[in-house]
């Protein structure tokens, strides 16, 4: 007879999922956290993942999921088990808020997201056309979720800037929730 091994009775790492149109910044973003570094990146498809450790007793799987039109039909498979959704903009276009605005509502709507957490992430701020956060949530129509806590945060994947700040703010998100 064989012996069972003991069960780790730490908790798995949560998983949080990055969306967004393409060219929102999502890979180098991960990227920029993950490594620290600015990589080249080609638009996604499928998707990428890696653990990001915020402090000794924080960490968090980032699942970097491809934003092209053909592909955002595919987001729900990466839903089920969700812990909170990172949304991704380029603040510095405003010609597509309304498609990021129609992908956001739609990805929300799904059941697995069921009072899953939001954090908007206003990226390209470094750009001097980049809209405010304000205008960011007001596009995304971000202060008529009642069903969700949610967040919006400016951040600069190219920069860095913003990025650890966010992704504290989204482990807080978890614990709460």
């Amino acid at each position: 007879m064989g012996q069972s091994l003991p069960r780790s009775s730490a908790h798995p790492t949560p998983q949080v999922i990055l969306m967004g149109l393409d060219s929102s910044g999502k890979s180098t973003l991960l990227a920029r956290l993950l490594t620290g570094q600015i990589m080249d990146t080609s638009p996604t498809v499928g998707f990428n993942v890696g653990t990001l450790t915020l402090d000794k007793k924080t960490s968090l799987t980032l699942w970097d999921v491809g934003g092209q039109k053909t592909m955002r039909s595919n987001w729900r498979f990466y839903l089920e088990g969700c812990k909170a959704l990172v949304f991704v903009v380029d603040s510095s276009d405003a010609a597509r808020m309304p498609e990021a605005h129609r992908a956001l509502k739609r990805v929300l709507a799904d059941g697995n997201l069921r009072g899953v957490p939001l954090m908007v992430l206003a990226n390209k701020k470094d750009l001097p056309n980049s809209m405010t956060i304000r205008e960011v949530s007001r596009h995304l129509e971000l202060p008529s979720l009642r069903d969700r806590a949610w967040q919006i945060q400016a951040c600069s994947a190219l920069k860095g800037l913003g990025l650890q700040q966010a992704f504290l703010s989204v482990a807080k998100l978890i614990r709460k929730n």
